[in-house]
Formats: structure tokens, sequence, C-alpha cells
């Protein structure tokens, strides 16, 4: 496993290993070395060790793919990390990315959300190269079927969402049908999270216009279907993370479902992510769980959220100190086209956990 982790977390990521609870989002490991290959090799798909057969299989016939992929791995993280900034578990376990932390192996509320958002990430990605013609095997996505409202017309270049969707969940949930998957009950959640993560992603497309006339009238409009960008759909998907349902495997009719913990008299809704395990409160830090503490994380004074540093602290309290920043002041628009500023100096003061 990564030696960045401490010994004991390495032990126990070792532990989850052997049991054959690897996590199925290993792929988000391309963020590390994706980059550095052209993939235009076939052997470039073993560049990474956790990739199962299926994975290895769509890398190597649709090689051209995987610039995408890596974009949505790269993206994962980033988006994750900044969309859970203000909350005591700020996505920091995908960090070492292909080894992860213990608590997205158990099948927690934040396992739900990392993978609902890859698995919206790499559809995304793919739709969006689509129409930009990084993808020389598809192109702009159809022309609606809808009239066109009064003053517009269909035309640019849309997303190509169900070319994405075709090949982003054939990518996504290749290792649900992998023997390493963990239980039954494992695959069926992280199905389950993958495709509300699509669902979102299908949610999210827009029609989006570009105005054509003299001096920008916008006598006509061209429009057509793109979709929002992934922060978006992270904001969509921290809503549906805080309100996630716990679910147990149990026999519903003649066969094993996943059913709410809490209410087992009805079905999981298709629009909720759903979690088999309790997470930490990730305030102290304990290896074991996953949990990396909040100890000197930023918290807001003034917040009444979960960045406050009541909450973000967990009420051990908080240190302040000041800070010098420079910023952009005094702007001024010159016609035509360019803005002048001024850089000022200013004393800000911080608060970080204790």
């Amino acid at each position: 496993m990564g030696s960045s982790f401490p010994a004991p977390l390495r032990l126990t990521l070792a532990l989850l290993w052997q049991l054959g609870l690897s996590a199925a989002i290993q792929w988000l490991g391309l963020m590390v070395n994706g980059s550095r290959v052209a993939w235009n090799e076939t052997q470039h798909c073993k560049i990474l060790d956790g990739l199962v057969p299926d994975q290895l299989q769509l890398c190597r016939r649709n090689l051209e793919l995987m610039h995408s992929i890596v974009h949505a791995a790269k993206e994962t993280k980033g988006v994750c990390q900044k969309t859970f900034s203000d909350m005591r578990w700020n996505c920091s376990s995908i960090e070492n990315a292909p080894s992860f932390t213990p608590d997205l192996m158990k099948g927690t509320r934040e396992s739900a959300f990392v993978y609902a958002l890859a698995a919206a990430a790499v559809s995304h990605s793919i739709a969006r190269a689509c129409a930009s013609g990084e993808l020389p095997i598809c192109s702009c996505g159809s022309v609606p079927s809808e009239v066109p409202g009064p003053g517009f017309r269909w035309g640019g270049c849309g997303d190509n969402l169900r070319y994405g969707l075709q090949m982003g969940s054939a990518f996504a949930d290749g290792p649900m049908k992998s023997s390493k998957a963990g239980g039954q009950a494992t695959r069926l959640m992280n199905l389950h999270n993958n495709a509300v993560g699509r669902q979102v992603l299908i949610d999210s497309l827009e029609t989006k216009c570009k105005c054509h006339g003299v001096s920008g009238s916008c006598s006509v409009k061209t429009c057509w279907k793109g979709l929002q960008g992934l922060s978006e759909i992270a904001a969509d998907l921290k809503s549906k993370y805080l309100a996630a349902t716990k679910v147990t495997h149990r026999h519903m009719g003649t066969r094993k479902q996943l059913v709410p913990k809490e209410l087992d008299i009805r079905p999981v809704r298709e629009a909720e992510l759903v979690y088999l395990v309790s997470s930490p409160d990730y305030c102290t830090k304990n290896p074991k769980l996953g949990s990396l503490g909040t100890q000197d994380r930023q918290c807001n004074k003034t917040s009444v959220g979960s960045d406050s540093c009541n909450l973000m602290c967990c009420g051990r309290g908080y240190n302040a100190y000041t800070e010098s920043v420079v910023e952009r002041c005094q702007c001024k628009y010159y016609w035509c086209c360019y803005v002048t500023c001024k850089k000022c100096q200013r004393t800000v003061e911080r608060y970080v956990c204790k």
C-alpha cells in the first residue's frame, strides 16, 4: 500500500485488501501517473494495478478514451475536496488513490458520495470530450427532438451525453462484476450510488445559447444541450450525501435487496444515496476508521454552519493567528479593453482548531 500512510493504517488497508474489500474506485489512482503516458499503446493500460479485467479490456479497445478518464480522476479529487472543504470530512480519503483510507472501503456515507461523483465525472468527461473534438470516435450530441422556442434555433455542438453514459458506465461499473468487489451488499450499494451519480449528471443537462446579431443585438440565438460543470453536479450530490439512507441487505420477496435499515417497509429510492456502515465523526485522528481528525484545520469564527469553529473543532477550541495578504485593489477599466489594478496589503486573522 502507499508508503505515505502511517504504519497502523497501512496494516489496516492490507487486511482489508486480503479480505477482498478493495475499493472499486481504484481507477482514481490514474490521477497520479495517468498523464505521464501518451495512451497510444495497449501496454499503457497496465500502468495502474487496480484496473479490473473489464476496465483493462475497455482500455485496450478504446485507448483514446483514457485521456478523458484520467481527466475525470483528477476532477473527482479536486471537486470533491473543494465541495467538502467546509466540513470535518474534507475528502482527504482519496488523497493517496489508489490506496484509500478505511472509511472508503467499508461502505460509509462518504464512500457513497465518492462513488457517485466518480461515476458522474467519467461520463461527464467523455461527453464533453466528444463535443470538443478531443475524441475522434464520437462527435456532438444529437439535435434535441423538442421544438425550439421562439427566437432561437438548435445548432452548435452539444455534449454527447448518450456516448458518455455508455462508455462511462461500462468503465465505472466494471469493478462491481469482479469477485474482489466485496459481498453482494457492497456491490449492490456501489452500483446503486454510481447510478445516482449518473442520474444527477443527466438531470444537469440544460439548454445553452449564444447570441448572433448586429452589435450583439441577439436577434437570433443558437442553442444546444450542454452539461453543467462538475462542481454543480457535486453540490447536488452533497445534498444527497447529507440526506443519505442507511441500508441493510435482506430478503424482500424471493430475493435479497437493499432496504432502509430504519424504514425497511419500503424499497430504496432510485434518487437517494445509500450506505451500509455509519461513519466516524472525523473529530479525532483514528487510522483504523479512516479519520484524520480536524486538528490544525482552518475554521470560520463567525459562521454558524459546518465550517464554524464550534463544529469544525468539535468543541476543543481554536487558536488565532494573523497573516498578511496581498490583493488587487483600486481597479480601473479603460475603454477598450483592459483593466489596471494596484496591489494592496492587509492583515487578516485566521483560526485553526486545537
